[in-house]
C-alpha cells in the first residue's frame, strides 16, 4: 500500500475513478489512525486514545489492484473534505440506477415477516 500526501491522493483517486469509469468498483474506506504500523503486543497495557495528542484519519482507496492510503491530520480536515466532496461529485455521475421491485415481491416479504 502506498502511503501519499493529501493532494496527491486526490489526484490519484481522480484517475482511479477514470480508469474504472466503464466497469469495476472502487472501494474507499475511512478509520480513526494512531500512528502504529504493528499491532501492540499483548501482554502490554494498550494505550487509550487519551495519550495521543492529534487526532488522525486513515484514507484508504482500492479497486482491487491499486491500493492508495493517505493519512489526515485534524487541522486539515475540512480543507481535504471539501477537495474529496469534489472529486466525489465529479466522478459520480455514470452511476447506475437501481431496478424498481415488483408489487408481488412486495408482498411477499411483508407476507413473511
Amino acid at each position: 500500500m502506498v502511503l501519499l500526501d493529501n493532494d496527491t491522493f486526490l489526484t490519484e483517486l481522480t484517475r482511479l475513478f477514470q480508469k474504472t469509469r466503464i466497469s469495476g468498483a472502487i472501494n474507499v474506506t475511512m478509520k480513526q489512525y494512531y500512528g502504529q504500523t504493528k499491532p501492540p503486543p499483548r501482554d502490554t497495557k494498550r494505550t487509550s486514545v487519551s495519550e495521543h495528542s492529534e487526532h488522525k484519519c486513515l484514507f484508504r482507496a482500492t479497486n482491487g489492484k491499486k491500493k492508495l492510503s493517505t493519512v489526515i491530520s485534524s487541522k486539515d480536515v475540512t480543507k481535504f473534505q471539501m477537495a474529496y466532496a469534489n472529486v466525489l461529485k465529479a466522478n459520480m455521475d455514470n452511476l447506475k440506477k437501481r431496478g424498481k421491485r415488483d408489487a408481488k415481491t412486495k408482498t411477499k416479504t411483508n407476507k413473511a415477516t
